[in-house]
């Protein structure tokens, strides 16, 4: 007698899908301003990545376990039994528990991937297991074993079905979440615009982020603001991400130099080697270039600011092992006030095993506490992170570690 339940008949994948894609594109466009303008991008995909995608249960067949209890079973319409009197008839039996663990969605489950069945599965779905029953008055081991083994396999060809279905809706709901977040972005960016255009003073609300992108950094910061009338809303500047790969490229190209000529850098100390950078940096921005200024709780080696505010901090060290590395980090999150959003750490070797300095930071660096997640960079000698700003998990900063050999000659 079969009391459990047929699995993979309740819901269409198709439905399943549709809702899914349907619930994410609400719950983003419920989202309050605030939420959209202030949580980075990235931070709500993963958000709605995690919440909105599917895992398919795998079984862990491994991990099986077996169980049985002695039952009154109702023999009663069993063909091979003849009773003079109608109504039913119970003897004493067993039933046969097999607990299946399992990762993954236990609703997965209930949906039907798409192929005809005849004869579905039946199982209990708990939690984190599947329960397979058989009960009768005169098991036997082999039939039992036959049949939960069968049970078994049809119950994992189906999860691979399902499995070949969600893999695509998996693959591309990051991209899907992106686009609907960026275009709800951007049209609360324009609606603020639209209202300071019209030159009435803007009612502010409490923590409203207001930012927009310093264009043309290159030989002169310039900043656009929009055309307001005085009083109007004002946004901060922020450098755009070409704009800093502009800075690090000056960065970089003054620390090649110094990599070709060890000799004539071979005594300079951090405050010298600062002031090189200055020079170079200096000659691109016109003077807006400074170092050792005062940023917030600190002093920082290399500032360039754009009507008074920050756009750009980077620190040059020189290579002390990976603790010096994090009390770095530390100075420049102590450096880095709300408004900062790009920033860099210029690392100089001058030990002989650069090999192993480039593995300590690529180690170290996720160890920080503000350290939210690794961006890929083709480039084996630097390194670039996601870190959220100290005082405001929602505000992120782009770090830029760039490392340079510059061995002391013999």
């Amino acid at each position: 007698m079969q009391r459990t339940p047929p699995l993979f008949q309740k819901h269409d994948w198709s439905a399943i899908q549709d809702a899914q894609h349907h619930g994410m594109r609400q719950e983003i466009a419920d989202l309050s301003a605030d939420q959209v303008l202030s949580v980075s991008v990235d931070d709500l995909c993963d958000h709605f990545c995690a919440k909105y995608s599917i895992e398919v249960p795998v079984l862990l067949e491994d991990k099986i376990i077996a169980d049985q209890l002695e039952v009154e079973i109702d023999v009663s319409g069993d063909p091979g039994r003849h009773w003079n009197t109608a109504g039913p008839h119970y003897l004493r039996g067993v039933e046969i528990s097999v607990t299946v663990p399992f990762t993954g969605d236990k609703d997965v489950f209930f949906i039907s991937p798409n192929v005809w069945m005849s004869m579905p599965p039946h199982a209990d779905v708990e939690q984190s297991s599947i329960i397979i029953r058989r009960r009768g008055v005169d098991l036997t081991a082999d039939q039992v074993r036959s049949e939960v083994n069968a049970e078994i396999a049809q119950i994992s060809g189906h999860l691979r079905n399902l499995a070949l279905l969600v893999e695509p809706y998996n693959n591309t709901l990051r991209d899907m979440a992106r686009q609907m977040i960026e275009v709800r972005r951007n049209k609360l960016l324009k609606d603020q615009n639209l209202v300071a255009a019209l030159g009435f003073p803007l009612k502010q609300r409490f923590n409203a982020p207001q930012t927009y992108v310093a264009p043309e950094v290159r030989r002169k910061i310039k900043p656009t603001l929009p055309a307001v009338r005085s009083g109007s809303f004002t946004p901060e500047p922020a450098l755009s991400t070409p704009d800093y790969e502009h800075i690090l490229k000056v960065i970089d190209d003054m620390a090649r130099v110094m990599e070709r000529s060890p000799s004539a850098f071979a005594s300079i100390d951090e405050e010298s080697l600062r002031s090189h950078f200055l020079v170079q940096l200096n000659g691109h921005y016109e003077g807006q270039a400074t170092g050792e200024t005062f940023n917030y709780e600190g002093k920082t080696d290399i500032l360039i600011r754009v009507n008074g505010k920050n756009i750009f901090i980077g620190e040059c060290k020189y290579w002390d092992g990976p603790k010096k590395l994090i009390e770095t980090l530390d100075q420049l999150a102590a450096q880095t006030s709300w408004r900062d959003t790009k920033v860099a750490v210029i690392i100089f070797n001058r030990r002989k095993d650069f090999s192993s300095v480039l593995k300590s930071i690529k180690e170290t660096i996720p160890k920080h506490t503000s350290f939210k997640r690794e961006v890929p960079i083709e480039d084996e000698t630097k390194f670039r992170y996601v870190f959220c700003n100290r005082d405001d998990p929602n505000r992120e900063l782009l770090l830029t570690v760039l490392a340079f050999n510059v061995p002391t000659p013999q």
